[in-house]
Parts: C-alpha cells; sequence; structure tokens
C-alpha cells in the first residue's frame, strides 16, 4: 500500500502490483512460441547494435560524425529492447507477469524516454544528411565531431523532459480496479486507462506531449528531405545522383517504418491485439534492421567485417598443427 495525492485529498492505492497480460486473445498453448520469438528478437536486436558499438571504439576509421549519430542510435536501440522485452518474455516463458507499481513506472519512463531519444536522433541524422547533399563543401566544418557529439549529448537529456513529466503525472494518479496490463510491457497509455477519477487533464497534458515529440521531428524531418530532393534534382552528374538517393532512400526507409504505423495507431480504433501488434512492429523492428540498413550495408563497414573475419580465420589456419 501507498498513499497517493488525488483532488486534494490523500487516498491510498488499492493497487500497488501490475500484471502484464500481453496479447489478451493469445492461447496458452503459443506462450512458449511467443516467449521464443521475443528472445530471438532481443538477442538478435541487441547482439547487432553491440557489434557497431563495438566496431566504432575499435575502428578509428568509423570515429566520424555519421557513425556517432549510429551509434547513438544503436545504444538507445538496445535500451529500449532491454527495458521492454525481459518481463514480457518471463511472462510467457515462466507466467510471471507481475511488476510492482514503481518498476511499472520506471519501465513507462524509460520506454518512452528512448522512444523519444530515437526520434531526435532520426532528426540529427536527417539533418547531417541534409548538410552532406545542400552544403557538401562546407560539411565538414559544419558537422564536426563536437557539434555532432553536442546534438546528440542535448538529445539524450531533452529526450527525458516531456516521458518526465507524464510519468510524474502518472505516479500521483489513484488505482483503485484491475491491475491488468493490457500490454506487453507498461507505456502510457494503458496505465492510464487503469486510473481511478478524472483524468481528463493529465490525458490532454499526455497527448499534447506525445504529439509534440512525434510530430514536431517528424515534420522537421520531412522538410529536410523536401530540400535534400530539390538540391538531388539538381545535380548534374547521373552517378551523384543515384549516390544521393542510395544513401536517403535507406534512412527514409527506417523513418517510415518508425513514424507511419505510430500515426496509425493514435489516429485510428482498432482490437487491443491489432494495437499491441502494431505497437510491437514499429517497436522492435527498427532496432533489428537499423544496423544492417545504416551501417552493415555501408562499404567501409563490410570491408571492416571483412577484414576482421579473414584475420581471425588466417590466425586459426596459422596456428593449426601441419599433419605429418
Amino acid at each position: 500500500m501507498f498513499s497517493l495525492s488525488h483532488h486534494g485529498r490523500n487516498l491510498t492505492s488499492v493497487v500497488t502490483e501490475f500484471f502484464i497480460i500481453g496479447f489478451p486473445g493469445l492461447d496458452s498453448k503459443y506462450y512458449s512460441l511467443m516467449a521464443t520469438g521475443f528472445f530471438i528478437i532481443y538477442v538478435t536486436a541487441v547482439a547487432e547494435n553491440c557489434l557497431l558499438v563495438v566496431l566504432f571504439v575499435l575502428q578509428p576509421s568509423l570515429q566520424k560524425p555519421m557513425y556517432i549519430i549510429m551509434v547513438s542510435l544503436a545504444l538507445s536501440d538496445i535500451g529500449f529492447c532491454t527495458v521492454a522485452l525481459p518481463k514480457v518474455i518471463a511472462r510467457y516463458w515462466f507466467d510471471d507477469g507481475t511488476i510492482s507499481f514503481h518498476v511499472c513506472l520506471f519501465q513507462r519512463q524509460m520506454l518512452h524516454y528512448f522512444g523519444t531519444l530515437t526520434s531526435l536522433i532520426m532528426l540529427i541524422m536527417a539533418l547531417d544528411r541534409y548538410v552532406a547533399i545542400c552544403f557538401p563543401l562546407r560539411y565538414p566544418t559544419l558537422m564536426t565531431k563536437r557539434m555532432v557529439g553536442f546534438l546528440n549529448g542535448f538529445a539524450w537529456v531533452m529526450a527525458l523532459i516531456c516521458p518526465g513529466v507524464t510519468t510524474i503525472q502518472s505516479s500521483q494518479m489513484y488505482f483503485c480496479g484491475s491491475n491488468q496490463i493490457l500490454h506487453c510491457f507498461c507505456d502510457m497509455v494503458t496505465l492510464n486507462s487503469l486510473a481511478c477519477g478524472d483524468i481528463s487533464m493529465q490525458s490532454t497534458v499526455a497527448l499534447a506531449l506525445s504529439s509534440f515529440v512525434l510530430m514536431v521531428p517528424f515534420s522537421l524531418i520531412m522538410l529536410s528531405y523536401a530540400h535534400i530532393i530539390i538540391a538531388i534534382l539538381r545535380i548534374a552528374s547521373m552517378q551523384g545522383r543515384l549516390k544521393a538517393i542510395s544513401i536517403c532512400i535507406t534512412q527514409f526507409c527506417i523513418i517510415s517504418i518508425y513514424y507511419i504505423p505510430r500515426l496509425f495507431v493514435y489516429m485510428s480504433t482498432i482490437n487491443t491485439d491489432a494495437r499491441i501488434g502494431l505497437v510491437l512492429i514499429y517497436s522492435l523492428l527498427p532496432p533489428l534492421v537499423n544496423p544492417l540498413i545504416y551501417c552493415f550495408r555501408t562499404t567501409e563497414i563490410k570491408h571492416i567485417l571483412l577484414r576482421l573475419i579473414t584475420t581471425r580465420l588466417s590466425c586459426k589456419v596459422g596456428t593449426g598443427v601441419n599433419p605429418g
């Protein structure tokens, strides 16, 4: 039991812990399969993004502005998956869906924090491409390692604000009814739906802040890509056009995966299982494919990986015992 303030009165919340349901319509015979799927997604996403971080640390040739942004995104993806997935894996593997009130709030805060952070990092990435294509001669002086490091650090700090405001609001709500989280993790919408009493003001504030962190970066990204398209059309060389288009298309695909399903979920009314499925797609697909699209597709990283693999194989052959 713990005390909360509600409409000026001190109330003792009846609910002190929640239970993660996951997909309400999922038959129990599929629980192990679901847990295995989540576990594979978690291990794969973390391994891919950790590999990118390790390569960045060990290879001085990768320590330049573009890869600094990519590593920042990789760390955000690792953080999101680590906060989101272990509890739902335990829910389906061990039927351990219980989560305390304060841990639920912490998970809620960190999920929305990493979601906001990813949105800001994508904005920085779009800015980087905008400067590189629209102002190629000034790119080395504008997008220095120091500037990119500052922008990423600023994003990591600023991303705390909006989720922090709504998490504080949730901590002051009164929970007296159901403790069933109809989701795979504690998020703002699901947790607020369980609160007792009038939370219209909190919901309005939460919606305004969510719209701000979603629509402002998305609008600026679209604006930057509009300028990029105009700049590409002005490039005389067909080879230069194709190179610029190739760089932009890969980033635009990830941006579309991240933003468009979110807009659909917020603007449509769909059943709970479908909503959870869409949320998982736009939440977990980017961490899985970001390293592949952004990094392992680049020639520089492919050459580094190939060199490391070749060196490793050569060492094994060199240390082998010669028969006879």
